[in-house]
Order: structure tokens, then C-alpha cells, then sequence
């Protein structure tokens, strides 16, 4: 048999298998929501001012990965915001400690389990341009921080402590979905250039054993950024998006023809047959493809990202499968 028929049987099996048609040179319709130039997205209502300190970057011409570091520091050095750096619920020893990653068309970096240092996503990019690791955790990620310049401080602020205590009371732990909308932020980022970089930066599921670490520094499960592709960021249950590789997985459906929005609903939709007790769990996914389309998926209703685009400057409702 030659090549072109086997490549045609297997062309005409493909739907049945699930799988796209990219594959053999066919590409699925993208997303219907498209940026020109330079676009900004990341995670929840914090987004926004995220996005207008990324765009202060990118509106200077300046790269993708400055952007995504400083968009997400504007909302690390907010010590109102409980789920990430300083000010972020600690757990349940008492104790605030932040993971974060970086990742863009150099590689990528991460930190966690990091104590007393407020910039996490800024000593992941430090330990992407200046080791030969992707990530460096607990005492050491702190001792590497002080060594480049890091200044210990405080991370429990008056009002998390207060809720400390009060959570003592019943130290009963129950991850709430939506809290306030608002938890980690993920952010995506594409320059003038077309490159693409993330950053994904949080203090943690409020109330953890000491020592847990979630997905937002793991590379592949909370961010994932391929520059020939695209890239996505995630959301939620952290243990849900770890067991699913949850950014890789939809950048690579992304490399095989799908839309962002369709990528990011396709692994929701996995999670949500493999997960047991989904009421109690909120995966949400964002999502950026290198021609400037993106778009965002999550399991119940209430996930917000923000857009950023020379066009518009906004916050959407992620469509999902609880609506």
C-alpha cells in the first residue's frame, strides 16, 4: 500500500478517534475572538491591573516576558489580595508561602514553597536566567532569592493573621470555589515581536499543610507557553490540574488545529470524567495561540479573565460546563 492511501485511511478515521485533522495538514476553525498586535489575558477580576501594568511594557515595544513578570508583581505587591504574595492566606501552621513560574521562547523557571520573599514570579525568572535549573524550592528558593538581592520581609500582614485566627476556631479545610473572585493569577502575554510569555504566581490553597505545593509553579500543569504554538495558564484546584498537565494539554491540542477556547473546554472536559466530586472543584483554563486569538474554559460558572488588546481593555465570564 502506498503512503498517500494510508495517510488517507487513517485521514478519514480520525473523527472517530478524537483526534484532529492538524495532524495531516488540516487545521480545525480557530477562535472567533482575535487580537491584533499585542494582547494581554490573565485570570480573574486582579487581571485588569495586571494587564494595564503588562501594557505599560508592551506599549513601549518592550518584550513579552517583562510584561508577564511585571503585570503579575502589580498584583503580588497588593497586600489586599489573600491569594497571592504578600498579604496571601497562610497555612495552616501559620505560615505564608508563595509559589510562582515564568516560562517564555528561553525556557523557564520556578519557585516554591518560598518564604519571606513578596516577588516569587521575579526569583523564578532569576533562577531561569541564572542557574541551570527549572525550579528551586523551600530554604534553598529562599537562600538563592537573598543571594541575588532578595529582601526578607514580613509576609503576614495584619488582616491574614486576623483571619488566621479566626480560622482556628474550627480549622476546618474546605477550598472554596470562585472565592471572591479572584485566586492565582496566571498571565499570557504577546509583544510587537509575536512572542509569547507567561507568568503564574500565587500564595496557595488558603489553610494547606505545611508544605504543600500546588500547580502554579509546575511547568505544564499551572503554564505552559510554546512559541511556535501559543500558551495557557490555569486556575482552581491545583491537585486537579497537576493530575490533568492541564496548560500542556491544551497547548498541544492548540498545536493540533485547536481553537483556544476549544483546547481549554476539551481539557475541562476531561477533568470533569475523571474527577470525582466536581461540584466542590473549579478548574479554569486561559489560553493565547500565536495569531493573537484566545479564549478561556472552566468547570462552573464565575470564572472571570481579563483581556487587554490596543482594541479593548476588558473583563469576560469564561464560558463553562456548570453554567
Amino acid at each position: 500500500m502506498k503512503r498517500r492511501d494510508i495517510l488517507k485511511i487513517a485521514s478519514l478515521s480520525l473523527p472517530a478517534w478524537g483526534i484532529s485533522q492538524s495532524l495531516f495538514g488540516k487545521v480545525l476553525p480557530a477562535s472567533r475572538i482575535s487580537a491584533k498586535g499585542p494582547v494581554v489575558i490573565s485570570t480573574w477580576n486582579h487581571g485588569l491591573m495586571a494587564n494595564d501594568e503588562a501594557w505599560k511594557v508592551l506599549e513601549k515595544k518592550g518584550n513579552a516576558l517583562d510584561a508577564a513578570e511585571k503585570g503579575v508583581m502589580i498584583v503580588e505587591n497588593d497586600p489586599e489580595n489573600q491569594t497571592v504574595g504578600i498579604g496571601g492566606f497562610p497555612d495552616r501552621d501559620g505560615i505564608v508561602t508563595l509559589d510562582a513560574c515564568v516560562m517564555s521562547k528561553d525556557g523557564c523557571g520556578a519557585v516554591a514553597f518560598l518564604q519571606d520573599i513578596k516577588n516569587p514570579v521575579a526569583v523564578a525568572r532569576k533562577v531561569m536566567e541564572e542557574t541551570p535549573h527549572v525550579m528551586i524550592v523551600g530554604e534553598g528558593a529562599k537562600q538563592f532569592a537573598l543571594a541575588q538581592g532578595f529582601k526578607p520581609e514580613n509576609l503576614l500582614t495584619e488582616k491574614t493573621a486576623k483571619d488566621y485566627k479566626e480560622w482556628l476556631k474550627t480549622s476546618e479545610y474546605k477550598p472554596v470555589i470562585n472565592i471572591e473572585n479572584h485566586d492565582t493569577i496566571g498571565l499570557l502575554a504577546m509583544d510587537h515581536n509575536g512572542d509569547i510569555s507567561g507568568a503564574c504566581t500565587t500564595s496557595g490553597a488558603a489553610w494547606k499543610m505545611h508544605g504543600r505545593v500546588g500547580d502554579s509553579p509546575i511547568i505544564g500543569a499551572g503554564l505552559f507557553v510554546d512559541n511556535e504554538i501559543g500558551g495557557a495558564c490555569a486556575t482552581g484546584l491545583g491537585e486537579t490540574v497537576i493530575r490533568s498537565a492541564g496548560s500542556a494539554m491544551v497547548v498541544e491540542l492548540m498545536r493540533h488545529g485547536y481553537g483556544p477556547a476549544e483546547a481549554c473546554k476539551e481539557v475541562v472536559k476531561r477533568i470533569v470524567k475523571n474527577e470525582k466530586d466536581i461540584a466542590n472543584i473549579q478548574v479554569g483554563f486561559l489560553a493565547l495561540r500565536k495569531d493573537g486569538t484566545y479564549g478561556a474554559y472552566s468547570i462552573h460558572k464565575g470564572f472571570t479573565y481579563a483581556v487587554k488588546t490596543p482594541e479593548l481593555s476588558k473583563l469576560l465570564d469564561s464560558p463553562a460546563v456548570n453554567s
